[in-house]
């Protein structure tokens, strides 16, 4: 049995990407879920993979895995430009769906991908796994109990050294670039805001530039926003910086807090407060943010429990986006066809 007694979710994974170590393999291993099945593009990788991280079969095809009666989640973590279209396929095939962000390449097929989410009745949540860490909790905590005052100002970098030129996230008809990988943490994080700034943000301006050898593709972008309330936000993303960093500043109107790594809390679990009656650091505990995600779509599934994510807030998180690109003389995303 999987926590607090559940019956296990039967998870099948498109692709042996990278990432689905540390975003899935790892949680469902703690939290006593199956890995049933895997496909990849090139039988070996699959095989490979599932014998690496124990997944109990491997299938010939994506459609294949889809098909399969005893896989009832699917886990997308394919190339950006492969998100939509294959959550499209999964949620018509009756799936509930964990999908890496973002969830479509762009707000048109976002808003396919709702359509289809509703149709099937089936969850479907956009992986902002940082959402369920203690650290941001705790930093909306600090918003909701007052002891920041008013929300006056949000300031959300996340950065990264650059991939090598091959790596699909420079690759314009695979829907990469700097704030479709990085970017989207900072506007979402933004937008999870809204509760505490009267609404939610509008773009202000956007500027970026783009990577050279990539046409269209962005290395950088930066966007400025505004609440309703009057309050400012910036959110940045760079995909060839000198360093990693991920921070998020909130500052109000009696005082403001730092998570230095907001989006991998398992690496740096601090938070940073300082007020009129000075400056602490809490530290909220070092568990995967990962685990945390997957033990609340896990309770979503079996027992109805309700999230913070679902298809809508993805079309919103896209939608911004897209307006992200246009300022900053860029264009939306393509759909890519399989």
């Amino acid at each position: 049995m999987s926590e607090e007694g559940r019956a296990p979710l039967r998870i099948g994974v498109l692709g042996a990407a990278r990432i689905t170590e540390r975003a899935l393999v790892g949680p469902a291993r703690a939290g006593g879920h199956r890995l049933v099945a895997v496909a990849a593009r090139e039988r070996s990788r699959a095989e490979a993979f599932a014998a690496e991280h124990g997944v109990e079969r491997v299938v010939g095809s994506y459609r294949e895995l889809l098909a399969d009666p005893e896989v009832e989640v699917v886990y997308n973590p394919l190339a950006n430009g492969l998100h939509g279209p294959w959550n499209l396929a999964a949620l018509a095939a009756g799936k509930h769906v964990l999908s890496e962000k973002p969830s479509a390449s762009n707000a048109e097929e976002a808003a396919e991908v709702r359509r289809a989410a509703e149709k099937a009745g089936t969850v479907f949540m956009e992986a902002f796994h940082y959402l369920f860490h203690p650290v941001t909790r705790r930093l909306h905590e600090l918003l909701a109990g007052g002891e920041l005052g008013e929300l006056r100002r949000v300031e959300a970098l996340v950065a990264i050294p650059a991939p090598a030129d091959t790596d699909p996230r420079w690759s314009l008809p695979l829907a990469g670039g700097a704030m479709m990988d990085l970017g989207c943490y900072s506007l979402h994080a933004l937008r999870m805001l809204a509760p505490w700034a009267g609404g939610a943000p509008r773009l202000v301006s956007a500027r970026g530039g783009e990577r050279a050898g990539a046409p269209g593709v962005d290395e950088w972008l930066d966007a400025d926003l505004e609440f309703p309330n009057g309050a400012t936000g910036s959110a940045r993303c760079h995909m060839a910086f000198d360093r990693v960093e991920m921070s998020c500043r909130v500052i109000g109107s009696r005082g403001e807090a730092l998570a230095p790594n907001y989006v991998l809390p398992h690496l740096d679990d601090r938070l940073v407060i300082r007020t009129g009656d000075g400056e602490r650091t809490e530290r909220l505990g070092t568990r995967s943010s990962y685990s945390h995600q997957l033990e609340a779509f896990a309770a979503r599934v079996r027992e109805g429990r309700p999230l913070p994510l679902d298809a809508a807030d993805a079309v919103a998180t896209m939608t911004l986006i897209d307006e992200c690109y246009r300022a900053a003389g860029f264009e939306p995303r393509p759909r890519t066809t399989p």
